[in-house]
């Protein structure tokens, strides 16, 4: 090689070595040998030979070299050479364990499932579609049986009990057997019949039975205890004999009669707990109503007060579904329908020839000792009489008189409280709304439909009862031929109602507006019997409902296979996971 060669070479090395910026320049290697020769062999600047202390450093940059600049054409392919990259080692750790997350945490997912599946638990019984409870409300005038349905898998809600069908026992009530208690029992064999067919039978060992008397059965034990244990006896030996749940047969109190009549109303109006459309329960804001009772013997009151009564014997306290209710409650004996007219029949014996509630043109013979034996008319009866003695006596349709009788009734001189109704029994002022049931609605009924008359109001109600009392005995029939039995009495009984709830009870214009007078709330015929049935099976918590969640067989074994394979899933990528990192470590 000429010396001319061997400069033309060593510029083309310096070229190629460390003034290029293409592949051999960025990888390094065989290109920088072929320049590292050149540079040793050659002779720099004409040939010159460079002496090795000012060869440049194998591993410095080329001057004047961009790291990713264009490649540049070269006579000579530039030799390639593996690459090192050095990654830090924390960085390949957590690459590792992100590489394990996932099916760790498929496994613990199903290792939960399955631990939570295998919670013991045990086998319930799937329950019926419907149950039954059976009432019979003794009272004093008759008796009635009414059976009632609810969802078997509803209990201790609110709304679901409804009236599945009632019956009228023929005959007076229960205590009208005191002289042959046996026949007290048999009275009720009818309407029993008539519950084995309303029940379906596979439902009747399962299906509470109850009987509560009422102001019938508690005059008949004050004045003869013997007698009203001999009627208990007697009908609990026939309902005995049917096979349903039989719970017992007992004398309610007066105040038991007035609180479960106003849990009935409020129950049924669903004033208590509601069950609402975004499927959660709430209580509702209007507030409870009041509940006034007439039964035959005697009437109850109840309405919610806000403040303690100062007669505690007239306070109850509740607590249903969470909520705490004050209650003010009272009944009086022998302010019942039946009585008040056995009342004032005493008194028209004793003060005047004729009735002057009665339709004049009508007449009857009255037997003293239905009247004057009863306790309510103890203290108008004659010091001498004969029981078996049987009195003519005629109607005058005389409204004024009529209203007199009637007002004797309510005494209001003596009380010790700071206001009463009457007889000296306290009670708070009204307020809220009322619902008027039983006897209450059959009078307001005849008035309104029979009569046809208008009693939206005290006045119209004051009218309206004026214009029955002037009606003749003659008049009354036309309006209502197939009543004939109750007719004469309608005018006392409106007379009544209309005194009682403006003198008694202390309604006004405004309070008497909020009072509805209804014979039942939707299907289910409003009284005290449901709130008693209520109240012993325990169908109304103490405390809110609750939800609850369940699964069905089929359902518990789809999940128990699901977290089953989630576990064998989470295994099997932790093994792949295991033999890729081992064959990378081979490699």
């Amino acid at each position: 090689m000429t010396l001319g060669q061997s400069r033309q070479e060593g510029e083309r090395g310096q070229r190629a070595g460390f003034l290029g910026c293409g592949r051999g320049a960025e990888r390094g290697g065989a290109g920088d040998s072929a320049t590292e020769t050149h540079l040793r062999s050659g002779r720099a600047g004409g040939g010159r030979a460079v002496p090795p202390w000012a060869w440049p450093p194998l591993t410095a940059p080329r001057p004047g070299c961009q790291p990713h600049g264009p490649p540049t054409s070269l006579s000579l392919p530039a030799p390639r050479r593996r690459a090192v990259h050095a990654r830090p080692a924390c960085a390949s750790m957590a690459g590792k364990a992100l590489s394990l997350l996932p099916p760790l945490l498929l496994a613990a997912a199903g290792l939960a499932g399955l631990l939570l599946l295998c919670v013991p638990t045990r086998d319930i019984r799937e329950p019926p579609a419907l149950k039954y409870g059976i009432v019979l409300d003794a009272g004093s005038s008759h008796t009635a049986m009414f059976i009632y349905k609810w969802p078997a898998d509803k209990e201790n809600d609110t709304g679901i009990v409804g009236q599945h069908s009632s019956c009228d026992v023929r005959g007076g009530g229960i205590s009208s057997y005191a002289d042959n208690p046996s026949g007290a029992g048999q009275s009720l064999v009818e309407c029993l019949n008539q519950a084995l067919r309303d029940v379906p039978e596979e439902r009747h060992a399962g299906t509470p039975l109850y009987l509560g008397a009422t102001a019938g059965m508690r005059l008949l034990n004050l004045t003869s205890p013997e007698a009203s244990a001999s009627v208990l006896a007697a009908v609990t030996q026939t309902l005995t004999q049917y096979p349903f749940d039989f719970r017992g047969a007992r004398i309610l109190s007066g105040q038991d009669e007035g609180v479960f009549g106003w849990v009935t109303a409020n129950y049924l109006l669903e004033n208590f707990i509601k069950y609402g459309w975004v499927g959660q329960w709430f209580r509702p804001r209007k507030g409870t109503l009041g509940a006034m009772d007439l039964g035959g013997a005697s009437t109850q009151i109840t309405f919610e007060t806000a403040s303690p009564t100062e007669d505690p014997a007239s306070e109850v306290q509740l607590r249903l579904y969470g909520q705490r209710y004050r209650v003010y409650t009272h009944s009086f004996l022998c302010y019942g329908r039946d009585q008040v007219l056995r009342r004032l029949l005493a008194s028209a014996l004793q003060t005047h020839g004729s009735h002057p509630c009665w339709p004049q043109g009508y007449s009857t013979h009255v037997m003293l000792r239905e009247v004057f034996e009863s306790p309510c008319t103890a203290a108008q009866r004659p010091r001498t009489f004969n029981r078996s003695t049987r009195v003519s006596l005629a109607g005058s349709s005389d409204p004024t008189l009529c209203r007199g009788l009637v007002s004797q009734l309510f005494n209001a001189s003596s009380c010790r409280f700071s206001r009463c109704s009457f007889s000296g029994v306290f009670q708070p002022p009204v307020a809220g709304k009322f619902i008027a049931f039983s006897a209450f609605f059959y009078t307001m009924d005849f008035l309104r439909t029979v009569m046809g008359l208008p009693v939206a109001t005290l006045q119209q109600l004051e009218v309206a009862v004026v214009t029955v009392c002037n009606q003749t005995w003659s008049e009354l029939q036309a309006r209502a031929p197939d009543d004939r039995a109750r007719l004469p009495d309608y005018c006392a009984g409106a007379m009544f109602v209309q005194q009682l709830l403006t003198r008694g009870y202390g309604f006004d214009e405004r309070s008497f507006g909020g009072v509805t007078f209804q014979k039942k709330a939707g299907d289910t015929a409003v009284g005290w019997a449901l709130g008693y049935m209520l109240n012993l099976t325990n169908l109304i918590p103490a405390d809110p409902p609750g939800l609850r969640k369940g699964t069905d067989f089929s359902s518990w074994v789809v999940l128990l296979l699901l977290f089953a394979a989630m576990l064998l899933a989470a295994f099997a990528l932790l093994l792949h996971q295991a033999r890729a990192t081992k064959s990378a470590r081979t490699i």
